[in-house]
């Protein structure tokens, strides 16, 4: 998160920049915001305080929610009054102009604040959308999946208005530089903001921390409730992010096309023009494939990391020849340790395998999204490439707000059954189900597809100038060498087994049968013909 809004941070002041850059005032006043917003954010920290007892699950989340809140509250305050005295300083008091740059700046930061409090309505288990998903998982986990993808999509209505209402209202005030102005003024706060942010997962990690040091449930029902809030801030940093990126975005796709009209003014961009709306489709096509191979990446990452796991609870014994699967069964039949017999697991190579698969798995999707601007602006040329960007602005908007809302509507339903004490029934299994899908969902997929059209958008401004008064297909064998690059990249990808169908997991099906014929309560026996399986299902 913090690299994806910085991104939006320094995109939109670049696209304000290139927007304005024939008029020293325009061209100033982005980086002027950008310097008394990181002001205001330092006055805004010392404001973060509260009152409020721990009291486990009955603490007041709406009291300590305002608590983080107040700190943004008062730097969006100063930052305001700071960006009238620019205005003045620049434009001077009488100025028109400055006054309605004013109003934009003013505009994108209300709406960046309204687009969080609508994600703290959807994800925040105090309102209906997240009742609703713990009340289905009454019928299991697939009507809880099915009622967090619709709370997911119904979440998007909101989010979209105040942007439509936000660049409508830019756009009559200065036109598109003042857009740009708004991404600036939605994210001047930002250090406070994305301090909010980061709540979430260190709250999330004191609970684990909790758990794993034998704290009293006490603690830990105090941890569980922070926890809560922070996944209701860490929601509304993304529905946040995807504001700030949609925004920036826009800016660079106007500071695009006026870098690829410089040369030819007659260059046109109409919606029903066959070529722009073939790059449409095909933008709006990318978000999907994206979140596709990243949702893939997660599930074969965690196929890896279960295999080692499993590997280590067969091979992994002390001095004595106790394996660690052992010592597990001695801890559930006995219900104690026996010290004698303890096993101390390899958590580094676990580490190692998630660090590893995460860089891993991110070379095709980088590719992908440095490649398809490249390919297609060569290839077909500018405007093909605008219709490109615009798609992809739409589709990628919708999924990341639907991803990132319903993981945190599921994880919160999680936490509302802790809450009820109804984690160990059926309902609340379900409920851990959903969470199991939200988290790829609001953690990864959801805000790489922020980065993906801004990254984009930023590639296609890099190359702008060698695209300026280009016609269609006009440069087309450059495409043409670009996309075989692609191609062999791709092959290259698939021999090294980074882009296969191919599960980690997959010889585990053999071993199952033999697993499931074993007596219940049995201590079941390993596969031998399977050597990476372990099925043992007597261990909770």
């Amino acid at each position: 998160m913090g690299a994806d809004l910085f991104e939006s941070y320094i995109g939109s002041i670049i696209g304000a920049a290139t927007l304005g850059g024939e008029d020293p005032k325009l061209l100033a006043m982005p980086m002027w915001l950008a310097a008394c917003g990181l002001l205001s954010s330092f006055i805004g920290f010392f404001f973060v305080s509260t009152k409020e007892k721990g009291d486990g699950w009955n603490t007041n989340l709406t009291a300590l929610m305002f608590a983080l809140e107040k700190g943004m509250y008062i730097a969006n305050v100063l930052f305001l009054i700071f960006a009238a005295v620019i205005v003045i300083l620049l434009f001077g008091p009488e100025s028109e102009e400055g006054w309605k740059a004013f109003v934009c700046v003013v505009l994108g930061l209300v709406s960046g604040m309204a687009i969080g409090k609508g994600t703290e309505f959807f994800t925040s288990f105090d309102y209906g959308p997240t009742i609703s998903i713990k009340d289905r998982a009454r019928t299991g986990p697939a009507t809880v999946i099915i009622q967090g993808m619709g709370v997911g999509m119904v979440s998007t209505i909101l989010p979209t208005l105040i942007l439509v209402g936000c660049i409508v209202g830019c756009n009559a005030l200065t036109g598109q530089y003042g857009i740009a102005l708004a991404a600036v003024g939605m994210l001047g706060t930002l250090a406070v903001s994305l301090s909010t942010d980061a709540y979430g997962p260190v709250a999330d990690n004191a609970g684990g921390l909790a758990e794993m040091a034998g704290l009293g449930p006490e603690v830990r029902a105090k941890t569980d409730s922070l926890d809560a809030l922070g996944n209701t801030t860490a929601a509304m940093g993304k529905g946040f992010a995807v504001g700030s990126a949609v925004l920036t975005a826009l800016s660079l796709l106007a500071a695009f096309k006026e870098e690829v009209t410089h040369s030819n003014k007659n260059l046109s961009f109409p919606i029903w023009d066959p070529i722009i709306l073939a790059g449409t489709l095909m933008g709006a096509m990318l978000p999907f494939f994206f979140a596709a191979l990243t949702m893939m990446s997660v599930g074969k990452a965690a196929a890896e990391m279960i295999q080692e796991v499993r590997r280590q609870f067969r091979e992994i014994k002390n001095d004595k020849g106790t394996t660690l699967l052992q010592a597990i069964q001695h801890v559930t039949q006995h219900g104690s340790i026996n010290e004698e017999d303890d096993v101390e697991p390899d958590s580094d190579r676990c580490v190692m395998i998630s660090t590893r698969s995460s860089v891993k798995e991110m070379i095709a999707p980088g590719l992908y999204a440095v490649f398809s601007p490249l390919i297609v602006g060569f290839l077909c040329g500018p405007r093909m490439l605008m219709g490109l960007l615009a798609g992809c602005i739409g589709s990628a908007a919708m999924m990341a707000i639907m991803m990132g809302n319903a993981g945190g509507a599921w994880d919160n339903s999680k936490k509302l059954c802790e809450k009820l004490k109804l984690k160990k029934t059926d309902q609340g299994k379900a409920c851990v189900v959903g969470d199991t899908v939200g988290d790829p969902f609001k953690d990864t997929s959801g805000p790489s597809l922020d980065i993906l059209l801004k990254l984009m958008a930023m590639v296609s401004l890099l190359i702008a100038p060698l695209l300026d008064g280009m016609e269609d297909w006009e440069y087309w064998y450059v495409g043409l060498i670009l996309l075989v690059l692609c191609i062999i990249a791709s092959v290259v990808l698939m021999y090294m087994k980074i882009l296969t169908w191919q599960d980690p997991l997959g010889s585990v099906q053999e071993g199952a049968a033999e697993a499931k014929a074993a007596p219940a309560g049995a201590a079941r026996p390993i596969s031998p013909s399977v050597k990476e399986a372990w099925a043992d299902n007597t261990v909770g």
